[in-house]
């Protein structure tokens, strides 16, 4: 596996996933799927970094960008949804990748406040796409689809 946090510009060596989902005020869940994904021949871009300060604009808007550029060059848009947040920018990250002819793996704690909009909009858009309900269940998708591409 190949990992790349936020905001490197290391290049992908293998099939790439972008882990979207909450990555302040709710647990360090990408570092479950990080984990999970260890043994494969993947690269993980994780917007989650180390260091970030939201107070710092300029530090803001390059997280941003990176976040965007890298949801568009992997090659699998993952996403999940936490119950400890709402995740506003997850949820207009999702609505984007569900009109693009990508592969996403989508999944949503139980208990996440606006998990029925998740599999409205997902059924609408994406009738074919099954939503998960654990992080085991997502890391597997990521792992199916990885060996597609």
């Amino acid at each position: 596996m190949q990992y790349v946090e936020a905001l490197s510009e290391e290049k992908a060596k293998y099939v790439s996933v972008f882990l979207a989902g909450g990555i302040t005020n709710c647990p360090d869940w990408q570092a479950y799927i990080v984990d999970k994904l260890k043994n494969e021949k993947i690269t993980i871009f994780n917007p989650r970094r180390k260091n970030f300060s939201t107070d710092d604009p300029s530090a803001v808007e390059g997280q941003i960008a990176w976040e965007y550029s890298h949801l568009h060059i992997s090659n699998i848009n993952s996403f999940w949804f936490p119950k400890e947040s709402i995740c506003p920018i997850t949820l207009l990250e999702l609505g984007s990748a569900l009109e693009r002819d990508k592969p996403l793996a989508i999944g949503t704690h139980p208990g996440y406040g606006r998990r029925i909009d998740v599999e409205i909009q997902t059924e609408k858009r994406r009738p074919d796409l099954e939503i998960y309900y654990t992080l085991d269940g997502l890391a597997e998708e990521i792992k199916r689809l990885s060996k597609k591409i």
